[in-house]
Order: C-alpha cells, then structure tokens, then sequence
C-alpha cells in the first residue's frame, strides 16, 4: 500500500471531498474515490469521512492505495475477430454465446480471458480484476461491435463519454409484431424487477432513466427489421423497451415468447455501429460489424415466407 497527504487551502474549502480528490488524482476516476472514501481508505486527521463531506482550510486529507490485486484469470488463446487496434484501444466483433467478463459460471471462454491473451497484460485495471479493459458490455447471446481498453487513460476517457450519452451505439434487432410508426422514442425508467430479481423491467419507482429510439427498416407479416440508437445505455435496455411496447425480440424467451419458433440461441439483437471520441487522437471514429450469418439467414427466411 502507498498514501499521499494534501492539505487543504483556502481556495479549495467547501468542495465535496470526493471531488477535492478527483481534480488532484487525475490517474483515477471518482467513481474509483468514491469507492476509495466509503471502504475508509481516505480519512481527516484520522477520521474517516464520506464522498459528500466538505473540506476545511487547513485540514490534512489522507488516501491509501491499496496493493493491486493479482488477476487470477487464466489468459485464453480464443481468436478474436479485430476491427481496429492500436496502443490505447480493441475494438472487436463479439460472436454470440461469448460472455464479456467472468462471473460464477463462466470463468473460461469469457472475452476478457481471450483480451488477457492476445493484449498481454496490457489492458486498463478500473473495473476491477474480473473486468480488465472492459469499458462496457453486450449481452451473451448479442452480437456486434465492443470497445476494449489499452490503459487506464483511454479507459476514463471513453468511459466519460458514456458517461453523458455522447457515444454512438446504433444495433440491428428483429422484433415480434408488425410496428406501425415509421420510427419512435421509448423514454420509460429500467430497474431489477422485485418478484425476479434476475430480470429487467420498466420500474418508475426504482428504475434510472432510459432512452431507446428506434426506426422500422424493413416489414414482414408477423416480425420486423428495424435500428435502434441507445441515449443511455441500461442492462437489456433495447430488450426490455420494446417487449414494453409489444414488440420482444425474436429468440428472447426471457422478455419474449418463452417458446421460440424460430429456434435461435437468444435475441436477435446486433451492436452494429460504435462511435466514440478517440483517447489520443482526439477525432471521431466509428467502427462497424457486419451482421453475423445467422442473422442474415433469418432476414432471408423472413423476406421469402413474410412472417
């Protein structure tokens, strides 16, 4: 373990004292303080405090780093299909039955054991020793564009632009029921739902805010073709917001029909398009993921049988 002192001046009284400490630590973000104060690795002349006290002139603040956490994951050569790489970024194409990171259940075959080896020790450490690189995610059985970091910087980088919903995520999705509107916005709040905990649904009460937009592409009998463009991104929010309206993805039996006619490995949902602020660079780029095959023979039966 390593500490730091500061202490306090007059021009920086009355800060919160998470935020004191985040504005002086730029390595790490204050979601990392935050977690730092409420664990009791930061205190004031030996007192712990909380992320909202505000700082006095004169008064001495103390942060403990804790040791880094040796990683035990074992690094997996699993192939990886690479659409850009440099020294701060991964951007890949994630097939569908991979999960991201390891959880109970799934600690071989993740993406992050297949990241540890192929990047060689060479990825951010914010979230945690289960999820090194990992800035955000996409269900198991979705497929589609995912960004990995390099290093803590890009890490806060991008993860600042999620952050305010400045990042682009555009997704190709086949859903029940024939839409009649051309295009439309779902602004409805997602939370755990309380009698299935392992669930999402729209809860008013204990929900964050979610924002999911959406256009019709193409129209079939019973099903259709149609993008939709996250604001926020919540767990299972596309899944979750048009099952609402009465449109659940094909293959999702968790938010959907639980028999599936058309006999697919999940919900038919594609990160096709992702868009971000590059770390070093400073420009916008975008990469894209052409849609997997299985999503492609689907669009094919739907187009010649017409439901």
């Amino acid at each position: 373990m390593n500490s730091k002192y500061f202490e306090i001046d007059e021009d920086l009284e009355g800060l919160r004292i998470d935020v004191f400490l985040s504005e002086l630590l730029t390595d790490h973000s204050r979601s990392y303080i935050q977690k730092l104060i409420r664990s009791g690795s930061v205190t004031v002349y030996g007192k712990e405090v909380r992320p909202s006290r505000s700082v006095r002139e004169g008064e001495q603040v103390r942060i403990v780093f804790p040791d880094p956490v040796k990683l035990d994951i074992t690094p997996e050569d699993i192939p990886l299909d690479i659409l850009y790489e440099d020294g701060d970024i991964l951007v890949v194409n994630k097939p569908k039955g991979m999960v991201v990171h390891p959880a109970p259940g799934h600690y071989s075959g993740t993406l992050v054991n297949a990241v540890m080896y192929h990047c060689q020790g060479s990825l951010s450490t914010i979230n945690g020793v289960l999820r090194p690189g990992i800035v955000h995610r996409i269900d198991r059985d979705t497929t589609g564009v995912l960004v990995v970091c390099k290093n803590d910087r890009a890490h806060r980088f991008i993860a600042d632009q999620l952050a305010v919903h400045s990042i682009t995520r555009r997704y190709r999705a086949l859903v029940y029921n024939n839409i009649k509107e051309d295009e439309g916005t779902i602004d409805a709040p997602i939370g755990r739902m309380e009698h299935d905990r392992k669930k999402m649904g729209i809860n008013p009460k204990n929900g964050r805010r979610a924002v999911t937009h959406y256009k019709v592409l193409e129209r079939f009998g019973n099903a259709a073709y149609i993008e939709c463009q996250l604001e926020t991104g919540r767990t299972h929010q596309i899944r979750v917001h048009m099952a609402s309206i009465g449109h659940p993805l094909l293959g999702d039996t968790v938010y959907g029909p639980s028999k599936d006619k058309y006999h697919l490995q999940g919900q038919a949902l594609h990160a096709m398009v992702l868009g971000f602020i590059h770390p070093s660079s400073g420009r916008y780029v975008e990469y894209t993921a052409a849609l997997p095959d299985y999503f492609t023979r689907l669009l094919e039966k739907l187009r010649y049988s017409g439901s």
